[in-house]
């Protein structure tokens, strides 16, 4: 007879509502009770489901609607900051040239181009357009190169031939500029090459 010690653990009756080859890893039939409940579960994790996709679903559809909504009112404010300008303009196109100077007609240009940069500006619009900034590629596009006269002007702008614009931070379009390129002392002779 086998000795027992310390260590070897009782045997422990299987429960009645199992069979004895349960844990051999054959199949067990679940009781009715089980299987209403869980097919009651699954009905309301798919309501759940099937909401929560209608509420997204929902929720897209709104910010699309917003978003297009606010462009429209953007689109609209600024329209409206400009149609005074536009006016102005309009009324100038009309006027009679035998009858007014051209200082007239210079002077309300002029008035008209800082009504719309008011306008612009009070949209959040502003000019890129220094000369003698170091040339950037995100704000700049060089059209061209120039000798610079001084090597701390290597890579600096020289001139603009056309402005950049900027929306707050956003570069609607770079400035065309022409780049100082410090070509050194050798550079800077009379081309003879003494």
């Amino acid at each position: 007879m086998k000795r027992k010690n310390m260590n070897d653990k009782p045997e422990q009756p299987q429960p009645p509502d199992q069979p004895a080859g349960a844990e051999s890893g054959a199949l067990i039939e679940p009781s009715e009770e089980a299987v209403v409940r869980l097919e009651g579960e699954l009905a309301d994790t798919k309501d759940k489901y099937l909401r929560l996709a209608a509420e997204y679903d929902n929720f897209r559809k709104r910010s699309v609607k917003e978003r297009t909504e606010l462009w429209q009112r953007a689109q609209a404010d600024l329209v409206q900051r400009l149609v005074d300008a536009l006016d102005d303009l309009a009324r100038f196109a009309h006027v009679d040239p035998a009858q007014t100077d051209a200082k007239t007609i210079h002077d309300g240009v002029a008035i008209v181009e800082r009504k719309l940069w008011k306008a612009l500006e009070g949209a959040g619009v502003s000019r890129v357009d220094q000369v003698g900034v170091p040339f950037d590629p995100h704000v700049h596009e060089a059209v061209t190169t120039q000798s610079a006269d001084d090597p701390a002007r290597d890579h600096t702008v020289g001139a603009v031939l056309q402005p950049g614009y900027r929306m707050g931070e956003a570069l609607l379009r770079p400035a065309r500029v022409i780049v100082l390129q410090w070509q050194g002392e050798a550079g800077r002779g009379s081309g003879d090459g003494t």
